[in-house]
């Protein structure tokens, strides 16, 4: 995201995280209506009236250099968390859409800038939602950190098919080396080398983790991020990011050329495999929570799941899936632009009675880019069989972007002539590699979200101790 660019898993085509998982989330915030210089960075809390009860939505929005907005949702009751959430402001009206989830939520601010009243949509319903500002937490203390028991450098490197030079930080344990060595590859996004939402640095404490264990590795600004300059990149150019990575890593003399691998995380674990597909391979790859299915099947997928975790009936799940596989369709199928636009809009407006016809016009825009119909049709299991080196695949049973059960077999199907795969599936993980709460460390009296201690050692123990040399 991830699981949105509509509301996507980090990714237009993310992983992170993938069509409409709630399709335009939102229509929110609009900066001139608010304070001169305040923006709406923040967060935005309100409850989503389900059948059943009720869900806690939050929205986070954090301003950019460029006038634009960063924007995730969580749904904590279910655990979703990070959704890539697409902003757009006009006046006092806001809309955030989310393209993974398949839903929308229009709505007015307030005169005085606290609250957004509005419409929350997805197909076959539409209900009244109230979304009220909370201001983000403020230190004015820089942030403590204390020296990590090992060797940390600011590294630059470039990419010569996209002309781009990388910035990231490659952690070094103590002692002379060469170590094994990884590159972490984050979920489909404008992601940083700490892969963080929120307070949750899902890049930083798995890279911490394995180098505190003995693995030297590198963390990258993915493009348009830090201080790597570009746009976001569909999966076929971070391929060629990943390839980038590690033809600086061979220049370095801590690496172990023979223990050189990547870990990638949702549709970054499909870079990974398809990096591995490539001349000058990896010597592994770990590829979590990766996709197994086509964007256009894992978007009809997703929705379903998550309607499904709201407490949708059988009726109106087979009915959303024939809508937004007759969306896709269209989608793929209208190479023309404007006519897909124009198509596309109708549906929406079709399917949700309460979505104006500029919302309509906005959300079909986002639905026909070229970036999104290249997600669309993205295969992940092409040329999976030239993947020659020992692959681990870890997915959670808690997962509702990439479920384990739908994606996990149609890899390890592709990937059958390599006899060095291993697949596991994580019971409560979700898509964050986040475990039962029963796991989170405990900070101030609060508990907060951490990487699953079970998929870490999994990680650790599967390079440091199985046989990732490369040979069958």
């Amino acid at each position: 995201m991830s699981d949105t660019r509509h509301l996507r898993p980090a990714r237009p085509f993310g992983g992170g995280r993938v069509l409409l998982l709630l399709l335009t989330l939102l229509t929110l915030l609009a900066p001139a209506a608010r304070a001169a210089g305040s923006g709406l960075d923040g967060f935005w809390k309100g409850q989503l009236k389900v059948p059943g009860g009720e869900l806690e939505v939050v929205f986070r929005l954090v301003s950019l250099t460029n006038g634009a907005y960063f924007a995730t949702l969580d749904v904590p009751k279910q655990r979703i968390s990070r959704l890539p959430v697409a902003v757009t402001a006009t006046g006092d009206s806001v809309r955030f859409e989310a393209e993974d989830v398949g839903s929308q939520f229009s709505g007015q601010l307030t005169a005085d800038g606290k609250q957004v009243t509005g419409t929350w949509q997805q197909p076959g319903y539409s209900v009244p939602m109230t979304l009220t500002y909370s201001a983000p937490p403020i230190s004015a203390a820089p942030k403590a950190r204390l020296t990590p028991p090992y060797r940390e450098e600011e590294v630059q490197y470039v990419n010569p098919a996209a002309e781009l030079r990388f910035g990231g930080l490659l952690s070094v344990p103590p002692g002379q080396g060469p170590f094994p060595t990884v590159v972490l590859v984050p979920d489909q996004g404008v992601y940083d080398r700490e892969g963080a939402v929120d307070n949750y640095p899902l890049l930083f404490i798995l890279g911490d983790y394995l180098t505190r264990r003995g693995m030297a590795v590198l963390r990258f600004d993915a493009r348009g991020a830090g201080v790597t300059g570009g746009q976001l990149a569909t999966v076929s150019e971070t391929v060629t990011d990943v390839q980038a990575a590690l033809s600086y890593l061979r220049t370095r003399p801590e690496v172990d050329l023979s223990r050189l691998g990547v870990i990638g995380h949702g549709l970054g674990g499909n870079a990974a495999l398809l990096a591995a597909a490539q001349p000058m391979p990896p010597s592994f790859v770990v590829a979590l929570a990766a996709h197994g299915q086509s964007g256009a099947r894992l978007t009809v997928e997703q929705q379903v799941n998550l309607l499904r975790s709201m407490g949708a009936d059988d009726a109106q799940l087979a009915a959303l899936t024939k809508r937004e596989q007759a969306m896709v369709d269209v989608i793929q199928q209208t190479p023309n632009p404007g006519q897909a636009r124009a198509i596309v809009a109708n549906m929406l407006r079709q399917s949700n009675a309460g979505m104006d016809s500029l919302t309509a016009r906005a959300s079909a825009s986002q639905l026909t880019t070229r970036r999104y119909r290249d997600y669309l049709a993205f295969n992940p299991l092409t040329g999976l069989e030239n993947v020659k080196c020992p692959v681990l695949l870890l997915a959670g049973t808690a997962d509702l972007s990439v479920n384990p059960d739908s994606n996990l077999p149609l890899l390890t199907k592709a990937l059958k002539a390599n006899r060095t795969v291993t697949s596991r599936k994580l019971p409560e993980v979700n898509h964050l590699l986040q475990g039962p709460a029963s796991t989170w460390t405990v900070v101030n009296g609060a508990q907060r979200p951490t990487f699953s201690p079970e998929a870490q050692e999994i990680i650790r123990s599967w390079v440091m101790e199985g046989n990732i040399s490369g040979k069958p």
